[in-house]
């Protein structure tokens, strides 16, 4: 899929303030400084769209953008550690859980994780939730520009051993970088295919 447009549309706390639900749409969410916003940029290839930030918890509310004039993608508030108080973390929880159960044209959710630690149990706590509740996601291991692909293996295939102690099968995943773009296309492939395969739910795009 080519990106000939990527453009910021509104943020909210509140599922009713979203944009109308008449075009497919993508979310992406990981824990606190997963780099989230850098790869969203470095995906449709227009930097600062995502706004990035060395300080955990930047992302505080739901941010939509209109890609192509033809889908939404979403980037979601951290998940985890971030320097707010507990407070806050709970409201961030509940807007987050609130708009992945409900949304109805979610039609699926990009799991980021940093392929760098071993898994964390918040991130698998997460995936059980989302597999509890029916989520189609997909898994977008990070920043592996960081490591040698010997050791970034080696780290997956801990996180699928860890996994398939639960799970029958491990979930679609891609290995991603927001520093030189890989996967990134990847991702957009798979995008490109549900929007087709869903067009019958989107009248106003046939």
């Amino acid at each position: 899929m080519k990106i000939s447009s990527a453009e910021f549309v509104i943020s909210n706390e509140k599922l009713i303030s979203c944009p109308k639900p008449v075009m497919p749409e993508y979310a992406f969410i990981g824990r606190s400084n997963v780099g989230k916003s850098s790869l969203i940029n470095k995906m449709v290839a227009k930097k600062g769209l995502a706004k990035t930030s060395s300080t955990p918890g930047k992302t505080q509310l739901i941010n939509h953008f209109i890609i192509n004039n033809n889908w939404y993608l979403v980037d979601l508030p951290g998940y985890g550690y971030a320097r707010v108080s507990k407070d806050k973390r709970a409201k961030f929880k509940g807007i987050i859980y609130n708009y992945i159960e409900k949304r109805e044209n979610l039609e699926s959710l990009f799991i980021l994780i940093d392929s760098r630690i071993p898994p964390q149990k918040i991130d698998l706590e997460f995936l059980e939730w989302c597999g509890n509740k029916g989520i189609p996601f997909a898994l977008v291991f990070t920043k592996i520009d960081k490591l040698s692909s010997k050791e970034y293996n080696t780290n997956i295939k801990n996180y699928q051993k860890e996994l398939l102690k639960t799970w029958e099968t491990m979930p679609t995943f891609f290995t991603t970088s927001a520093t030189n773009g890989k996967g990134t296309d990847e991702i957009l492939a798979l995008i490109d295919s549900i929007n087709q395969a869903s067009a019958q739910n989107y009248p106003h795009q046939q």
